[in-house]
């Protein structure tokens, strides 16, 4: 049992012992704040650093390379075929349809029966009209007799007045009834005059039970049934047919396409063009403008063009969608062709130190890229657009308008696009 002097030394400090080891928990603690700010200088680089740049509009360049005939494309658009003649084909009386003769697809020659209507009632009225005929020119016939009699009375009367072997007035009354029976055979006359045009008033009623093609052309929509009413007026109401069908002239095909405003001044009457269908994309058809048509829509800042199409095949239909490209005048076999180029806004191309140039914006992430300028050699302009022979290429995105500030390697931010030259 330890006793009370060796208890007291137990209590005693050693002051030769090694010291015990330090903590480092407030090693790691300076080592975590360290980072954490390192990690919000980083996170706000890439907040405020990173979308530091010039916001610019852009554009993109287009490339007018060759066409089919040797001569530059100078501006596209999108259309349409349409048909100048193309007519849904109507009875012009209303009537109860009895005899149907066209199919779609068909093929129809102009005065070509495309249907018969019930002509019942339209009979019933040149019979009517045929015997008023008759018995107007059988009054003609009685009254003719009459006044060959009464012509021959006044005759024989003339010479007994003469001889005074009758009264004067009894001559007198057989010339007065003569001269009515003149104004009845005329009266007569007209009649049947008169019931011959309503003859063929009811001739032509006749035929109006028999609808004609108005030209050459294909059926493209068979509108009537037998036994369904048809009426130019649509006067029965929702059952009631306006139409028996619709035929479309092939050979009036031609090409609608609406231009922007702002490129319209490209557009000349006669100017060449090939227009491509949506259907056949290898097929160039070539053709002319026929027209600029002289009025713009306000709501989509166009005016419209019509195009011709100078070969006819039975795989162009009405409301196909096209590509039309508006070509410059073909080059001379003997000429030299033009350098092939771009079309540029005139916009995006200013000055630096005495030279043409442009901004590209190169290496675009999410809206942000890097101006890269280009020294530019320049051709014709174009409406709002340039000719540019060396320095740019089709695809190439241009900064429209670039400011003052603006500068080789800057950081852009692209902004909404201009519109483009298509």
């Amino acid at each position: 049992m330890p006793t009370s002097a060796d208890l007291l030394k137990e209590l005693r400090i050693d002051r030769n012992a090694a010291p015990p080891p330090a903590s480092r928990r407030g090693l790691w603690i300076a080592v975590a704040s360290i980072a954490g700010v390192l990690v919000l200088g980083l996170v706000a680089w890439a907040v405020l650093g990173r979308d530091k740049g010039v916001e610019v509009q852009t554009a993109e360049v287009v490339a007018i390379g060759g066409g089919g005939n040797g001569s530059a494309t100078v501006l596209d658009a999108t259309g349409y075929v349409v048909a100048r003649r193309m007519a849904t084909v109507s009875a012009k009386i209303t009537g109860k349809v009895r005899d149907v003769r066209i199919e779609e697809g068909q093929h129809v020659e102009a005065g070509q029966i495309m249907a018969t209507l019930d002509p019942i009632d339209a009979d019933a009225q040149r019979a009517l009209a045929a015997s008023q005929v008759d018995a107007a020119t059988s009054q003609i016939g009685s009254v003719q007799a009459q006044l060959h009699e009464a012509e021959a009375n006044v005759r024989r009367l003339d010479g007994l007045v003469k001889q005074q072997l009758v009264s004067k007035a009894q001559y007198d009354q057989a010339v007065a009834e003569r001269d009515a029976l003149r104004a009845q055979r005329s009266t007569a006359q007209r009649n049947a005059q008169v019931a011959g045009r309503g003859l063929r008033i009811a001739d032509q009623g006749v035929d109006n039970t028999i609808v004609r093609a108005p030209f050459a052309g294909v059926v493209i929509a068979k509108a009537a049934q037998p036994g369904e009413i048809v009426s130019p007026l649509s006067a029965g109401g929702g059952f009631t047919r306006t139409g028996i069908g619709t035929i479309v002239d092939m050979d009036s095909l031609e090409v609608e396409v609406e231009v922007g405003e702002a490129f319209i001044g490209r557009v000349q009457p006669k100017m060449p063009v090939e227009t491509t269908l949506n259907a056949y994309p290898d097929w160039k058809i070539p053709g002319d403008v026929i027209a600029i048509i002289p009025a713009a829509d306000r709501g989509k800042a166009t005016v419209k063009v019509r195009v011709s199409l100078k070969q006819k095949d039975a795989r162009i239909v009405p409301d196909m969608g096209v590509r039309v490209s508006f070509l410059e005048q073909a080059t001379p076999k003997d000429a030299k062709a033009p350098p092939p180029g771009v079309l540029a806004p005139s916009t995006a191309i200013v000055q630096r130190d005495g030279k043409d140039v442009a901004f590209v914006v190169a290496d675009v992430d999410d809206g942000k890229g890097t101006a890269r300028q280009r020294t530019l050699k320049l051709g014709r302009t174009l409406g709002d657009d340039r000719e540019v022979l060396d320095g740019l290429a089709g695809g190439d995105t241009v900064v429209v308008a670039p400011p003052e500030s603006l500068e080789e390697g800057a950081p852009v931010k692209v902004a909404a696009p201009a519109t483009e030259s298509k």
